[in-house]
């Protein structure tokens, strides 16, 4: 009897590259499990409350368009998506099929629920957070309500979880005690990173600068850093280190964008890049004297564990996924104490910064997580799940 594919949900990946938004954590993470599964999986769309498993072929074009998506995308995505949903789903050998949803897409809809319970599938989700609702100030109106709902989805359908970190499983645990639902079996695996074998070695430039990477939004407390550069600017004029943030604009920093916007003090010395590709983005790293990372709250911390494996210090928030993540290598800060940061900048940004020689000393033993262990373990855990 032959064995039933993998199921890949890629229903997210479908309308980032639709709207032309860059990959995030999230995206990276769902462009990885179908690099590894493609082999062997179909492909799952959701639209509109209906839910199909495409044929082969249409899955095979549909993972390339995703994955790197042409710049006639929404072209290509309408002549496939629609004759695909209408009529190249394939209909039989579902049940007993693990389906991978690795994105949390769809679990908000009641359809999405029914296709699990009539179709069969062994669904298996990723959890990257719980932050909607462990930390709702920080969220846009409407999504703690929802995010909940897919956590409730995860926990009432999962036949398995899959999380970024002890601190997620921790949410989530606290959730579904909350909520009076049980626990599925839970594998905590760290996404990895990858590698990048033509980035520069690590190479900090003159004058010296910083480097923010993720999306501008409030809980990324990028007002505290532009606070530091205000007071940085007052202090040392025209020898004011640069600041690179490296992000497209979220939610919930209103004040931010418009000091990024207005604030003519600001511009000589911050350099805001809201679309940078890779390649980019390893020169801005090789180039910096530290990552800054003062957010209130992270699932994982993805660009934290980039900067390490590419050689970049990292000053960071004080949280306890930090530190489950990278140990004792970063230099880790109060999150609300500016005097601190500035310090901290301003001992990075020395020349031979005492502080930044001794991360640079603990990072030499550290190993990132990569993908294929990643995998390993994610493999081996459902082999013997099933």
């Amino acid at each position: 009897m032959m064995e039933p594919p993998v199921l890949l949900d890629v229903s997210r990946l479908i309308w980032r590259a639709w709207l032309g938004l860059l990959p995030t954590g999230i995206d990276r993470a769902c462009i990885a499990y179908i690099r590894h599964y493609r082999g062997r999986a179909l492909a799952v769309v959701q639209r509109g409350g209906i839910t199909r498993v495409l044929k082969p072929a249409l899955s095979e074009r549909l993972f390339d368009l995703v994955v790197d998506p042409p710049v006639d995308v929404r072209l290509k995505l309408m002549l496939l998506i629609l004759p695909g949903l209408i009529c190249g789903a394939a209909r039989s050998g579902m049940r007993g099929a693990l389906y991978l949803n690795v994105g949390h897409t769809g679990l908000d809809r009641a359809g999405h629920a029914r296709w699990v319970r009539r179709s069969g599938v062994r669904a298996v989700y990723y959890v990257h957070d719980l932050i909607p609702i462990t930390h709702p100030q920080f969220a846009r109106a409407g999504v703690p309500e929802r995010h909940a709902m897919r956590m409730r989805s995860v926990l009432r359908q999962g036949a398995a979880v899959i999380a970024n970190s002890a601190d997620s499983v921790q949410a989530l645990g606290a959730f579904a005690r909350e909520e009076g639902l049980p626990m599925p079996p839970t594998l905590i695996a760290p996404l990895g990173v990858e590698a990048h074998e033509s980035a520069p070695g690590h190479t900090p430039q003159e004058p010296p600068s910083f480097v923010m990477l993720g999306t501008i939004e409030g809980r990324k407390n990028h007002a505290l850093i532009l606070r530091v550069w205000q007071r940085l600017i007052a202090r040392l004029g025209e020898q004011t280190p640069r600041l690179v943030i490296i992000g497209q604009r979220g939610w919930q920093a209103d004040d931010v964008f418009r000091q990024l916007d207005e604030d003519a003090t600001l511009r000589p010395y911050v350099k805001e890049l809201g679309r940078c590709d890779d390649a980019a983005l390893q020169l801005w790293l090789g180039s910096a004297r530290a990552l800054l990372f003062p957010s209130f709250v992270e699932g994982q911390g993805l660009p934290l564990i980039e900067a390490l494996a590419a050689g970049v210090p990292v000053i960071a928030s004080d949280l306890a996924v930090f530190r489950e993540t990278a140990g004792e290598i970063p230099d880790y800060l109060d999150p609300q104490d500016e005097a601190a940061w500035e310090a901290a900048v301003l001992e990075y940004a020395a020349q031979h910064g005492n502080a930044r020689e001794r991360q640079l000393e603990r990072m030499r033993d550290f190993t990132p997580p990569s993908w294929e262990a990643h995998f390993r373990t994610v493999e081996r855990w459902l082999e013997r799940l099933a």
